[in-house]
């Protein structure tokens, strides 16, 4: 049932966070879609998508203890996707991943046929979007922007995040209704 995995993925300022939850809030809610809640080393009002926020230290121990199936750290943060989050994955159900471009080779690996999801934009859009944002300085979001550049793809559903965030939105709305067994 890896194929039922929903990986997204792109770059900071792609606006993945947004696009995904358009989607969650035009999709018919469903027991056979689940929306995985990552655990974050960041705080809970940070912004972003609803996460189990947790300290550096607390991470390390969940992560020795076997608590994540997925985990990875970027960006100075650390994520991580509990077994739990993904178990719905051996009932049929779908799942949707919030994930990592820098994690994509071990995802694809531990979930054959996943379906990636690359949300992405212009680099002038992720650099003025980072620059709104006010999070990261100058220096910082450039080296996002080089990351941007120099990590490597396989393939996935490449969705535009442009312009209007419905265009994104429906772009992977339509995407989604062309997989087997898709239940909305």
């Amino acid at each position: 049932m890896s194929r039922r995995l929903v990986y997204v993925v792109g770059p900071s300022g792609a606006g993945k966070d947004s696009v995904l939850q358009w989607v969650r809030q035009r999709l018919t809610p469903s027991p056979a879609i689940h929306w995985a809640r990552r655990t974050i080393t960041r705080p809970q009002h940070a912004g972003g998508e609803e996460h189990e926020a947790v300290d550096e230290a607390r991470f390390q121990q969940l992560r020795e203890r076997g608590a994540f199936t997925l985990n990875w750290q970027a960006n100075g943060l650390h994520y991580g996707v509990r077994g739990s989050e993904l178990a719905p994955l051996d009932h049929g159900a779908w799942v949707f991943v919030n994930g990592s471009r820098g994690h994509l080779t071990t995802t694809c690996g531990r979930f054959p046929g996943a379906t990636v999801v690359h949300v992405t934009a212009s680099t002038d859009t992720l650099r003025q979007r980072l620059l709104g944002r006010g999070r990261e300085t100058p220096a910082v979001i450039e080296a996002r922007i080089e990351r941007t550049r120099t990590l490597p793809l396989p393939q996935a559903l490449q969705v535009l995040n442009e312009s209007a965030l419905e265009d994104a939105g429906e772009q992977l709305i339509q995407h989604l209704r062309t997989l087997p067994g898709w239940p909305a």
